[in-house]
């Protein structure tokens, strides 16, 4: 079902949905993580290939080689719970010590970590990060209700606060102008924020039940975002501020997730209320689902995702503690 919003008009259409598998079969691989019960997660791929992830529940950073199966890990300070990673161009490992409110950097080379610190007793819990075209890091607080800017050069932190109390901001995508965009799970509500004046601005969505979760923004600068609370996937223009939203194969159930943007346009996303979890393809010039992949290990929960352009592999942790690829057709 797709169903059309503008100008805060309902509209309801129906649209063919073809959840069947896509033309190629999906490849989907998983690698056990040799550390058990630390809940493997938000990995990302550096320039020699390594799969970097966060531990949350065992406190470490680690990566994957693919190739051997290899497994290396560093230590990070007990109570850290380290949330989410991004690996710089240097090749340092920028982590979100979510539950001792800093940031870290990693230097793989000796193992040396240098942390960036709240400047706010507020600012508790460092969630999902994102760089900047300059090397900056903006990055979302959820229980906090605020979003972050981590000057990389400085150590300099600056806090934007989101107005609506327990908004619950969680995922972070930036747009070409590196505009922040975030998905406010706690409402039904986007927020955009203007890096030079560092205002916010809310974006309600249609319907009042909607829990966005994470998000895309595709290269006409259309955000994606998934609907965790009702199972729908839904598309708003900033242009012509216009929401669109399809309704996901699993329906209400499917509590979707994680998500990605392939090299072509195309979202994935993790359904999670379903068991096996299931990877799901979007096609959004043709409006339709278009490939489906269950998860071997059942996966728990997939919370987020990552696509490495250069091997067309979406990347992927589960709480069933494994790190996996989708390697897409």
């Amino acid at each position: 079902m797709k169903i059309l919003f503008h100008s805060m008009l309902l509209v309801p259409m129906l649209l063919a949905v073809d959840a069947g598998q896509a033309a190629e079969p999906l490849d989907v691989r998983e690698w056990l993580v040799p550390w058990e019960g630390s809940v493997p997660r938000d990995p990302y791929v550096d320039a020699k290939g390594r799969v970097w992830f966060c531990g949350q529940r065992g406190n470490y950073i680690a990566y994957l080689v693919p190739e051997t199966g290899e497994f290396k890990r560093y230590e990070v300070e007990s109570g850290t719970h380290p949330h989410n990673l991004i690996v710089d161009r240097d090749g340092f490992v920028w982590y979100a010590g979510n539950r001792n409110a800093h940031i870290g950097r990693l230097d793989p080379a000796n193992g040396e970590i240098k942390k960036y610190p709240m400047p706010a007793t507020t600012a508790r819990d460092p969630h999902t990060m994102v760089f900047a075209s300059d090397g900056n890091i903006w990055f979302t607080l959820q229980q906090s209700n605020l979003i972050g800017h981590l000057d990389t050069q400085s150590g300099e932190v600056r806090l934007v606060d989101v107005p609506t109390p327990r908004a619950r901001p969680y995922g972070i995508k930036l747009d070409t102008q590196d505009r922040p965009w975030i998905v406010l799970l706690g409402t039904s509500k986007l927020a955009t924020i203007d890096p030079a004046t560092l205002k916010l601005t809310e974006i309600a969505l249609p319907r009042s039940a909607t829990r966005p979760r994470r998000l895309e923004i595709g290269a006409n600068g259309n955000i994606w975002y998934v609907d965790y609370a009702g199972g729908f996937l839904g598309r708003y223009s900033p242009k012509s501020q216009e929401t669109t939203e399809w309704e996901l194969p699993s329906g209400q159930q499917s509590r979707p997730y994680g998500t990605a943007l392939d090299d072509k346009g195309n979202i994935w996303i993790a359904e999670t209320g379903i068991s096996p979890n299931r990877l799901v393809g979007f096609d959004p010039e043709n409006e339709k689902f278009f490939g489906s992949v269950d998860i071997p290990s059942g996966a728990g929960t997939i919370r987020h995702m990552y696509f490495h352009p250069d091997s067309r592999e979406i990347w992927f942790g589960t709480d069933t503690n494994y790190v996996g690829r989708l390697a897409l057709p």
